[in-house]
């Protein structure tokens, strides 16, 4: 058996009866990456000896974890001891972390292998992976695409079958746009399900660690396996992962809240037609429809970028060439120091966004921006409320257009960040939500985001794992090997 492409439950079920090894399962992998990274970029580092190292050790025993002998990847702003950490920063070029994130350690304890570090936007500020100090990753699914962002290594690297799943980290959509735009499918657990031990801080209140997977119960398994309680993240809540039983299954009766006031003008016609069809698909499988309102929404991005951009200039003041390692080498004084530090260690986003964030905690417009983006915020969380009262999900789009093209939206920023529009609400109030590809336009994927109560990651599962029944949407992989046309 070729094991690629395949799901983590297919190939877990083939290591433990020993039809295929933890070792065939590397080198299949690094084979794939040695042949078609070198176009995709969706790896920054490849950890090819500690791969096998750990490959032979778990062979040397039973198989043990429910993750067993499963390559992974995660992505770079993930601290790991092995390799380097650089958040896609030149900055942090040379980093090398002294301890495991909580979710590496969890994936260590569950079997898993780790095999190499995935491409990333810069500190997580970016919608396309073009903000990268090591170049941008394109989509395997059509090389002059962006896979999303900012998780779009990780979202690649599992659409292009080198590994069965990938970690990301999901601010306002990290994790939801590029599994959107790669065909896989993306989880945003509940704020607080996951440890953010070891995940270097972009915008504290908001960050998420998620898995990137081929299908509902992949994304389901790894959750699983790294969510719970973390005594070292003071954000973390005190309890046991859910389980998650009966994925697929049908779910008549199921109220499916759908905010169509939300659906603006700049919906892309390929994606409208997608949701509509979805929204059939459901309501003919016997799903309840319900027009839901969330006022609120419309503000979303303006208030993300607020909230966002303030955290990251608190967050990212610690990189001032003095405790880090990029210094910059002719500096007279201090002042001097901190400013060509970072002028040579930040890229252009991470400039722009420290900037703006500065800006609205200055005096004079804290009141202005940044609070009301907090009164927003709340507001928000009230409207997701109200809605849920009425609903058990909410669907929307996943992104409001199709995989652009890369360099497409490099040069107009708002353009960018309205990618995150039906993303960034999510984040903003908590709540778990999830993409599931649905769709093809002219040969790129589509998504469809599921919205959850908060805690409820379980209903969510349920819902997604059905919705993806009904669709059966062809992966990549699948799609070159000539299996569902």
């Amino acid at each position: 058996m070729d094991p690629t492409p395949w799901t983590v439950t297919e190939v877990g079920e083939k290591l433990r009866d020993g039809s295929l090894t933890p070792t065939t399962l590397v080198e299949s992998a690094l084979a794939r990456i040695e042949k078609h990274d070198g176009s995709l970029r969706c790896m920054t580092q490849v950890f090819a000896p500690e791969a096998r190292r750990r490959a032979r050790a778990l062979e040397s025993g039973a198989p043990q974890g429910p993750l067993w002998g499963i390559p992974y990847v995660a992505k770079e702003i993930l601290s790991t001891r092995t390799g380097r950490t650089t958040c896609g920063s030149r900055f942090l070029e040379h980093y090398e972390s002294p301890f495991d994130a909580t979710v590496i350690e969890r994936l260590d304890a569950a079997g898993a292998i780790l095999l190499g570090k995935s491409n990333m936007d810069e500190f997580a500020m970016g919608s396309s992976t073009e903000n990268s100090a090591f170049g941008p990753t394109r989509n395997p699914w059509d090389a002059s695409r962006v896979p999303g962002g900012s998780s779009g290594g990780s979202a690649a690297a599992v659409a292009a079958d080198f590994v069965g799943f990938g970690l990301g980290s999901d601010t306002g959509g990290s994790i939801r746009l590029p599994a959107s735009f790669c065909g896989v499918v993306g989880l945003k657990p509940t704020y607080g399900r996951v440890s953010r031990y070891g995940l270097v801080a972009f915008a504290s209140s908001l960050d998420q660690i998620g898995p990137l997977a081929k299908s509902v119960g992949d994304a389901a398994l790894v959750f699983a396996c790294i969510a719970g309680h973390d005594r070292r993240d003071s954000t973390s809540l005190p309890l046991a992962p859910p389980a998650h039983a009966g994925l697929g299954e049908p779910l008549p009766g199921l109220r499916v809240g759908v905010p169509r006031d939300w659906l603006g003008d700049g919906l892309d016609a390929a994606v409208r037609h997608d949701f509509d069809r979805v929204l059939e698909r459901l309501r003919d499988a016997g799903a309840v429809l319900v027009d839901v309102q969330l006022p609120h929404a419309s503000h979303g991005v303006a208030s993300y970028y607020v909230v966002a951009t303030a955290e990251a200039a608190s967050n990212l003041a610690r990189f001032d060439g003095v405790r880090y390692t990029r210094r910059a080498g002719a500096a007279s004084d201090l002042a001097t120091l901190f400013e060509t530090s970072r002028r040579e260690g930040f890229g252009d986003e991470v400039k722009r966004r420290i900037l703006l964030g500065t800006f609205v905690l200055s005096s004079g417009y804290y009141d202005a921006y940044y609070l009301r983006a907090q009164k927003v915020r709340t507001l928000l969380r009230r409207d997701f409320d109200a809605a849920f009262a009425r609903c058990d999900i909410i669907a929307v789009p996943a992104a409001p257009t199709p995989p652009f093209r890369l360099g497409e939206k490099t040069s107009d920023p708002l353009q960018m960040y309205l990618s995150d529009i039906f993303t960034v609400p999510a984040n903003l109030a908590g709540l778990p939500a999830i993409s599931v590809p649905t769709g093809m336009s002219d040969g790129l994927p589509l998504g469809t985001q599921l919205l959850a109560p908060a805690l409820e990651e379980a209903r969510l599962l349920r819902a997604a794992a059905w919705l993806e029944s009904l669709v059966g949407f062809v992966p990549l992989g699948q799609r070159r090997n000539g299996q569902g046309g």
